[in-house]
């Protein structure tokens, strides 16, 4: 008996995360009592290497080998459908049966599919190649998931762009990248091995991504270099079997940096000329080329008002070159150039409206203005961006981040779907009707034919792809969202934590838990209000501040412009108050994690591997969160001046400031900005190869320590080591590192002592140590 239940128990194998969601793992659960039939044989209407039908065969093949441990024979005849799973497109159903399985006429949009199960006979049916990899993937993952239902249903996606941008430099860096060097670049060039890029075009096309822009869109020239074109030809090659189209983001100043013209602007005629080469060029080697993404007139990249032109004069010239060829332009509504900044009513949030929507019904058909999903830059709270409002003939797509460039950066977990459900589901009341934003993006609400989403996403070449395994639920919900926008984030998350660690009911609900709280509390823990010595928050009123609130309809208009009917959580970024308002910690939150995570131990689906390494980053960003909480605190504290009556504020009755201790080869240094450190002042060694040692004696704490070494780390596991950090030359809270050693027994007169050993830029500095005891956050 013994021998028969060891045979049987799950064996939970160290996995890096490169196979993301596609595991493929071994349906193991007790619950299943009637696996089921499954087919005898792949059909596969299409022999050719370089289709997605032809790789769906081969998903699927690898797919049921790994789930239940079955290989099936992939052929590409017309066989007999019966017991086998047959993919192909409605033309090659028909073209090999006689007929399309899908009923009624008309019901597959472009790249929609039609899934049929009936025991142990599949077929999935797709408008075009790529929906039918996709609905191949459906039926893996239901797989996967252990759902062996037998369904008959057409999904078709919700829009036809749906894209990702990848911020990725022509050297190989990535501009916010945390997940290790560019998958596409190296050394100005295009690097030789693309397996990489084939896995990643593989993860997008199981979430029906259908377009990736390759390079960041602060272009550099040389991208569009004869030998780079070539190299971008090389990466369509892998992304083709997957169905995923590339596109470029474009230097406008390019005719003069590469086509040694004089001149950018977009009306002269041997700029339009340039730009119509380039075209051609590019659609010579890449023939499925999917468009532009073009960033101009922002952060001080070159566009056509540098020419007194209009922004849809710029994007135009894109449009006409590339139109011939079916392509189309993504043009960012990012753009500030000229705002006058020593005007204060000059907001910034009301530039995008200001620039785009005298334009409304200029730009070409194939243009599409891509929006941030709030008027200032992904940050952890914003409103609705009021130019979704503002364009109702131009076509439109929501521009989201998966990177978490100012959300934690892959350090934190931060689980964003619902923060952008907030977004999709706002009502702009445009004229007084329903104006939802995802029936905007999509062009239900004003019949537009294109329209669809884009995310920039930051992957890199670390095995986890993003850096860290937990934030690789922020892409595969971008995927799914884009698809479908009514799905619920949860149910999303569920879903992805199955395929990527197991469907054991204490792992689902646990990382559930953890995601749902993670972007209220680092809201609550990181989020900067504005202020000054007597007030908080910044008047964007009609009647008082910047006139940002007018830029949305009235009925909007109306609740925004009044401070009793704006919500308590937009208050801050409407009005300017007094001091009324309390902050509320998330530090509380993000401690819960750790002991929350530790509590999956050994359980189904993780394995050590990914569990050490999710177990470090929630410990950092426990401690994390203390540091910014404590920045935030003492910020207000010190500019507002307000008596702290409860005595909160720089009372941590747990900390050993480090420059009360006894210093040798340590020196006090005096932190700037003053609130990201503890008492304003941590200790430095005295030059970049001097060790020092801080030691003093505990004797208020009724704890006892042993005398042997409690533990050591490096100081560089957030600007360049394990966290993949961007790095900071500053000693300040961006770079700040509470390290933790646990089950530490402390006696009363015990000497603690550390020895900072400097080596490169930092010189070892220490704010403060802090003993707590169990169950106390500090």
């Amino acid at each position: 008996m013994l021998v028969f239940l060891l045979l049987f128990l799950p064996i939970v194998l160290a996995e890096n995360g490169r196979q993301a969601w596609l595991r493929y793992a071994p349906v193991i659960d007790s619950s299943i009592t009637h696996p089921p039939t499954l087919p005898q044989s792949i059909i596969a209407l299409n022999s050719t290497q370089s289709s997605p039908v032809f790789t769906a065969g081969q998903e699927l093949q690898n797919g049921i080998l790994g789930i239940f441990n079955e290989h099936l024979t992939v052929s590409h005849s017309n066989h007999s459908a019966s017991n086998a799973v047959v993919v192909g497109t409605e033309a090659q159903f028909e073209n090999a049966f006689g007929t399309s399985p899908v009923p009624g006429q008309n019901q597959l949009e472009v790249d929609g599919f039609w899934l049929d199960i009936k025991g142990s006979t599949v077929q999935i049916v797709g408008q075009n190649d790529r929906g039918v990899l996709y609905g191949a993937f459906e039926y893996l993952s239901m797989l996967a998931r252990g759902n062996f239902s037998s369904v008959e249903y057409v999904s078709n996606p919700a829009a036809p762009v749906r894209w990702v941008n990848q911020w990725d430099n022509m050297d190989g860096s990535i501009t916010r990248g945390f997940g290790g060097v560019s998958i596409f670049f190296d050394n100005g060039g295009i690097v030789s091995n693309l397996t990489r890029a084939a896995e990643y075009a593989r993860l997008l096309s199981s979430i029906r991504i259908n377009a990736v822009v390759v390079n960041d869109v602060n272009a550099n020239f040389t991208t569009i270099q004869p030998s780079n074109l070539q190299g971008i030809g090389r990466i369509a090659d892998v992304f083709r079997p997957y169905g995923v189209q590339v596109a470029l983001a474009l230097d406008f100043a390019s005719p003069m940096e590469f086509g040694n013209l004089t001149t950018y602007d977009p009306l002269d005629p041997g700029v339009i000329q340039f730009w119509d080469n380039i075209t051609e060029e590019i659609y010579g080697i890449v023939p499925d080329f999917a468009g532009y993404l073009v960033k101009a007139d922002s952060e001080g990249t070159p566009g056509p008002l540098v020419y007194n032109r209009t922004l849809a004069q710029g994007a135009n010239l894109f449009a006409k070159a590339i139109e011939p060829f079916g392509g189309i332009v993504m043009y960012r509504a990012f753009v500030y150039n000229l705002l006058n900044e020593s005007d204060w009513t000059a907001d910034r949030a009301k530039a995008a409206v200001d620039f785009f929507q005298p334009l409304d019904g200029q730009f070409l058909d194939n243009v599409i203005i891509q929006i941030k999903y709030g008027p200032i830059d992904f940050q952890v709270r914003e409103p609705t961006h009021p130019l979704f409002a503002n364009l109702p003939n131009t076509n439109v797509a929501i521009e989201l981040q998966v990177a978490q460039e100012y959300l934690g950066q892959q350090c934190h977990l931060v689980y964003l779907p619902p923060l952008w459900d907030t977004v999709l589901n706002f009502d702009l009341r445009v004229d007084n009707e329903t104006s939802l934003v995802k029936d905007i993006i999509t062009g239900k609400r004003f019949n537009r034919t294109l329209g669809g989403s884009a995310a920039v996403v930051n992957v890199g070449t670390n095995d986890t792809w993003l850096g860290s395994h937990l934030a690789m639920s922020n892409l595969y919900a971008y995927g799914r969202l884009a698809w479908d926008w009514s799905l619920q984030p949860d149910d999303i998350l569920k879903d992805w934590i199955q395929l990527t660690f197991s469907k054991d009911e204490t792992v689902i609900d646990t990382i559930t838990q953890m995601s749902m709280n993670s972007w209220p509390a680092y809201e609550n823990y990181s989020g900067n209000l504005g202020a000054d010595h007597t007030t908080i928050g910044m008047d964007r009123t009609v009647s008082n501040g910047t006139g940002y609130s007018g830029q949305y309809p009235s009925q909007v208009f109306e609740v925004y412009e009044s401070l009793e009917e704006t919500p308590d959580e937009l208050v801050l970024w409407f009005h300017h108050v007094n001091y009324t308002h309390l902050l509320h910690s998330g530090a509380e939150t993000a401690w819960s994690f750790v002991p929350l995570w530790e509590t999956l131990k050994n359980k189904p689906g993780i394995d050590e591997e990914r569990f050490e390494d999710v177990l470090y980053r929630q410990i950092f960003q426990a401690g994390h969160s203390i540091v910014w909480r404590d920045a935030i605190v003492n910020f207000y504290h010190n500019i507002s001046a307000i008596r702290d009556d409860a005595g909160r504020v720089g009372n941590h009755p747990w900390r050993i400031e480090a420059e009360s201790m006894e210093l040798d080869g340590y020196e006090l240094y005096t932190v700037s900005p003053f609130e990201t450190a503890s008492n304003f002042t941590a200790i430095v060694t005295s030059t970049n190869s001097t060790t020092g040692t801080a030691t003093t004696k505990i004797s208020t704490y009724n704890v006892s320590l042993n005398s042997e070494l409690v533990g050591e780390w490096e100081g560089n596991i957030v600007d360049i080591g394990k966290l993949g950090h961007t790095p900071s030359i500053y000693l300040d809270g961006h770079s700040a590192t509470r390290i933790t050693f646990r089950d530490v027994q402390v006696n009363q007169g015990d000497v603690l002592k550390i020895v900072g050993n400097p080596s490169g830029v930092e010189p070892a500095p220490i704010d403060y140590v802090v003993l707590l005891p169990q169950g106390v956050i500090d």
